[in-house]
C-alpha cells in the first residue's frame, strides 16, 4: 500500500487531470453520434493535449519564466521553468479555436440544409 501512495504522491496533478480529460473526450468523439457532442468532445480531448504539454514543462519548485531584478540570468536556468511549451499551448489554443469554429459551421451547415445532426445520416455519402 505504501508503494501505491508513493506513486500517487509522485504524480503531476495537472498531467493526471489532462489524460483523464483525453480519455473522456475520446470517449466522446468515438461513442456519440450527434455531430454537436462531437465537436464539443474533440474539444474536451484538445484541452487534456494541452493540459498535459503543459505539465511536461512544469518542474516543482521553479518560478515563472521571467528575468527581472529578482532573478539574475546566471542561475535563471537553475530557478524557472521551461517556457516553450506554454508558447506551444497558447498557440494550440488558437488554433483549437479556430478549428471548432470551423467544425460549428460545418455541422451547422449539415443541421440547416435538412440534414440531421447524427453522424449516422451520412453514413451513405461518399466524398
Amino acid at each position: 500500500m505504501t508503494a501505491f501512495m508513493n506513486l500517487v504522491a509522485g504524480l503531476n496533478p495537472v498531467a493526471a487531470a489532462g489524460v483523464v480529460l483525453v480519455l473522456v473526450g475520446l470517449w466522446g468523439v468515438l461513442a456519440r453520434p450527434n455531430l454537436f457532442k462531437i465537436i464539443i468532445a474533440f474539444s474536451i480531448l484538445e484541452t487534456g493535449v494541452n493540459m498535459v504539454i503543459l505539465s511536461v514543462g512544469y518542474i516543482r519548485n521553479r518560478t515563472a519564466p521571467i528575468l527581472d531584478s529578482a532573478a539574475d540570468a546566471v542561475t535563471a536556468a537553475e530557478r524557472m521553468t521551461d517556457p516553450v511549451p506554454q508558447a506551444l499551448v497558447l498557440t494550440a489554443i488558437v488554433i483549437g479555436l479556430a478549428v471548432t469554429a470551423l467544425m460549428l459551421s460545418y455541422a451547422v451547415r449539415l443541421r440547416s440544409g435538412g440534414g440531421s445532426s447524427s453522424i449516422e445520416a451520412y453514413g451513405e455519402e461518399k466524398w
